[in-house]
């Protein structure tokens, strides 16, 4: 297929601005493009559309720069962050990420660290760790730099569906209560855990394997790895869950748990007190803590995973959290969200300039993106299970599947092969290593399905957290 930058558009600019909406008493503006979400997903949607020269408009409904958890960037996120001339920036702000630590449960002295460096085909042996008010600002502002209106503080209430079940209007407000509504030739959902389009269209489901909750916050002077090693992300399994260290600029550190619903609603008192009574409970993460001061608040957030049953419609796509969220213990997050933002954009180019491909291109963007949060999430999901801290305690090289299973921790799983087929075996060494301890197997597998039906009330974070 022919393509041509910038395109020419079928319309005059000043068709473009301000039509009248009789029904809602509002000026109605047309765009090639409407991104709900200003978020990583959203933002990086918006700027590769903008740049090739689609009028694109993004409503975000909060304000930067904004609290957000999920500050652990991985490796695959750089050559994004370069495609968008971000990468320079981010380096300035971060804090130098080579690789993730596992500690041994029950011995502090014994972690194994595996370094991004060590990853098959690796295009960047490193990540960075980044206040997300940061960085969500940085690509905020990178994307009006870029030429998308990009808009705050600007809530989406509805979208009217045409008869052929395309976006025909999209109704917002903003903070003075002012009614807005735009006409996109194409809508992309990026609204995190919102999931409007999700939400709206009733498609989102609950994970059916998997159940988790968190609860973290901010600290200073907390105790860093020794040497190169102090910018590494510390991932530690607990009686319950797992616990997460991320070093940030100026010395502070995200410290949080992330724990089997069930534990999580045995909290009797306050927030605070029960996250650091987790953390107390585990000797090597306590040590840490030992000159520790909370800076900021504690935050608990549950229900995690999600799939919505649809990435796509007519007219229509989502990006990263808007279809699903998977639990955050490999980091993942923002990658996927910026992944799928980059792959919306890309889907989106491609049917603004030939509508016939619509059915075709969102085809492949599903298959490409389901590929890759499978690989994700089948690890995910079996992390806290005794077979896989028996596999991660003595890591093995054997057909470079020790290599495959850090390419997967850098976020290499959606088109590298290699690793794929890798990750294959290593899902058969797991099976054969579950049957040698068969009980113990069998007693995490059931604590595990144990926790689907396990409900959480006292979330205080909105909804697009973390």
């Amino acid at each position: 297929m022919t393509r041509t930058d910038p395109p020419n558009p079928p319309y005059a600019p000043d068709a473009l601005r301000q039509t009248t909406d009789v029904a809602a008493g509002a000026a109605s503006d047309d765009v090639d493009v409407l991104v709900i979400g200003g978020g990583p997903a959203g933002t990086t949607a918006a700027t590769f559309l903008a740049r090739r020269g689609w009028k694109v408009t993004l409503l975000e409904k909060d304000v930067h720069p904004r609290f957000h958890i999920g500050e652990s960037l991985l490796p695959m996120n750089l050559p994004i962050l370069e495609r968008l001339g971000v990468l320079e920036q981010v380096r300035q702000i971060g804090v130098h990420k080579p690789g993730a630590d596992f500690p041994m449960r029950g011995d502090g002295d014994s972690v194994n660290v595996f370094r991004f460096d060590r990853a098959l085909d690796a295009k960047f042996g490193y990540a960075y760790q980044v206040k997300r008010a940061e960085f969500d600002t940085l690509l905020f502002d990178n994307a009006l730099a870029n030429g998308v209106d990009a808009r705050q503080r600007v809530t989406v209430e509805r979208v009217d569906f045409d008869a052929g079940e395309r976006p025909a209007q999209v109704r917002a407000r903003d903070a003075d209560g002012n009614a807005l509504v735009f006409r996109p030739r194409y809508l992309v959902d990026a609204s995190g855990r919102d999931t409007f389009l999700g939400s709206k269209l009733k498609l989102k489901k609950k994970n059916p394997a998997h159940q988790s909750a968190a609860i973290f916050s901010h600290f200073r002077g907390v105790t860093r790895r020794p040497g190169e090693e102090a910018g590494n992300i510390t991932v530690e399994r607990f009686s319950h869950g797992w616990m997460w260290l991320i070093p940030l600029r100026d010395d502070v550190m995200s410290v949080g748990a992330v724990c089997f619903p069930e534990y999580l609603k045995t909290r009797k008192g306050d927030n605070e007190s029960f996250l650091m009574d987790t953390l107390r409970a585990t000797p090597s993460v306590w040590v840490r803590m030992a000159d520790a001061e909370r800076i900021a608040p504690v935050h608990a957030t549950g229900n995690y995973s999600y799939t919505c049953s649809r990435m796509h419609g007519p007219g229509w796509v989502m990006a990263g959290d808007a279809f699903a969220f998977i639990d955050p213990v490999f980091s993942s997050g923002v990658y996927l969200g910026m992944n799928g933002g980059e792959q919306a954009a890309k889907t989106v180019d491609a049917i603004l300039r030939d509508p016939s491909r619509e059915a075709a291109e969102q085809r492949a963007m599903d298959k490409r993106l389901r590929r890759g949060l499978r690989y994700f999430s089948w690890f995910i999901y079996r992390f806290t299970t005794p077979v896989m801290e028996a596999l991660f305690a003595e890591p093995r090289n054997h057909l470079q599947l020790e290599q495959a299973v850090i390419s997967m921790l850098a976020g290499d799983v959606f088109d590298n092969r290699g690793v794929r087929w890798r990750l294959r075996v290593f899902r058969l060494v797991y099976a054969l290593t579950a049957v040698s301890m068969a009980p113990r197997a069998l007693a995490g597998w059931l604590r595990r399905r144990r926790q689907v039906g396990e409900g959480f009330s006292g979330d205080t974070l909105q909804g697009g957290n973390p």
